[in-house]
């Protein structure tokens, strides 16, 4: 892979069963993501954007189609399990509507998570953890719960849980879906300024235009294909 390719998609396709009857979802869709770019993909409920982001995630496989990543171009689904999980902790970040904190876990515990499942030590994860609920601005809440902590608030959490090791690429999946507009503001400004301060390539599933026009690419979705 070239030309500062972060991951590359072809001929994604996936199709689920209903009985004998196959509902095809995506069409054959290619994508190509580059370091520090932020895209949108646009499109109706139902239109196939969320299962193309659980691909490129690896959080399901495509019934054809490869996702290469890295200037290697790793072939992602020749992975055993346990590689890609490591993989996908370690290069990727996720963002998702509903915010998937643990919820007998403070913020600062949420946020550290990732870097211990990868090894790091608890004094150095804590410190990572300390300077991003920082920079998203939830110094004081550090030992609260999520319980403890407003919608808004739980999704800034997640932001910062979502770089902590420094990933590559973040999916995030509607992040302002369950947000009012004062938040979702802060969570896209805070989305603006991680790609800015780090390179970060952003992939950001939405319908709302107006967010999707904030991205440097919109790509817009229909039918389980790309139309644009």
């Amino acid at each position: 892979m070239s030309d500062g390719l972060v991951l590359e998609a072809s001929g994604i396709q996936k199709s689920f069963f209903k009985g004998k009857k196959a509902i095809d979802v995506l069409k054959g869709v290619d994508l190509k993501v580059k370091e520090g770019e932020m895209i949108a993909i646009r499109g109706a409920s139902g239109t196939g954007k969320s299962t193309l982001l659980h691909i490129l995630g690896t959080l399901e496989p495509p019934t054809k189609g490869t996702v290469y990543f890295g200037p290697k171009r790793q072939n992602l689904f020749k992975y055993s399990e346990r590689a890609l999980s490591d993989f996908r902790n370690k290069a990727l970040g996720f963002i998702f509507q509903f915010h998937h904190l643990l919820p007998e876990f403070t913020a600062m515990e949420n946020v550290m998570m990732p870097a211990l499942i990868a090894g790091h030590s608890r004094e150095v994860a804590q410190k990572q953890a300390a300077r991003l609920l920082e920079f998203v601005g939830l110094k004081a809440r550090m030992g609260h719960r999520p319980s403890e902590l407003s919608g808004g608030e739980q999704q800034r959490v997640a932001v910062a849980r979502s770089v902590i090791l420094r990933p590559q690429l973040i999916l995030a999946d509607e992040p302002t879906g369950n947000l009012d507009g004062e938040n979702s503001e802060i969570v896209m400004d805070l989305l603006g300024r991680l790609n800015r301060s780090t390179g970060v390539a952003i992939l950001f599933v939405t319908h709302d235009a107006e967010l999707a026009n904030r991205m440097h690419r919109v790509l817009q979705m229909k039918d389980g294909r790309f139309i644009n």
